[in-house]
């Protein structure tokens, strides 16, 4: 049997060429994605001055109330390290208070100060409100494709392990490794 290799040579060029179309499709979209959280968190701190993450913070501790570092991390899906330094930057701006607990005085709770609290009473809805009710339309089996293309996607860029909240914003990320990595 003999092959045209000119032709497999073409064959070969074009299924690299749909290849690297499919991939700049994809980074075309993840830059999309990233654009329009970053004009999103850029509205955001012009009008309040705070961060998605700061006021990610402040709206659970408003939800929550007098509250621990570590319940206030849990509920943003942060690591407790960095929760601790972005409540150290809501603390000299007035917006929060740590309080140590009356009942066990080794403990310390976060609460809203008066300004913490117009702030998170006068802040725009975060983006992801607008993405949560569009999220939510959509049947389950769609919505479970998102997460797991989102999840290889995250492990191809070698992201998987970065520290991350569940709020729209671009900015600064701490890494967190797991053991296997130290």
């Amino acid at each position: 049997m003999r092959y045209n290799l000119a032709l497999m040579g073409d064959s070969t060029q074009l299924v690299k060429d749909q290849t690297m179309k499919r991939v700049d499709e994809v980074l075309v979209s993840l830059r999309r994605i990233i654009r329009a959280t970053d004009i999103h968190s850029k509205k955001l701190s012009k009008h309040s001055g705070l961060t998605s993450p700061q006021l990610l913070i402040l709206m659970a501790i408003d939800k929550l109330g007098d509250v621990t570092i570590g319940t206030v991390a849990k509920d943003v899906n942060l690591s407790q390290a960095t929760v601790t330094t972005i409540l150290d930057r809501l603390e000299k701006r007035g917006l929060v208070q740590r309080v140590r607990s009356e009942v066990d005085r080794r403990r310390v709770h976060a609460k809203l100060t008066d300004e913490g609290q117009k702030i998170v009473e006068d802040a725009p809805s975060p983006l992801q409100e607008s993405f949560v009710e569009k999220f939510d339309t959509l049947p389950e089996w769609e919505q479970t494709m998102i997460l797991s293309s989102l999840q290889k996607l995250a492990e191809l860029m070698q992201a998987s392990d970065i520290d991350a909240a569940p709020v729209l914003h671009v900015g600064d990320v701490t890494h967190h490794y797991t053991n296997s990595q130290n």
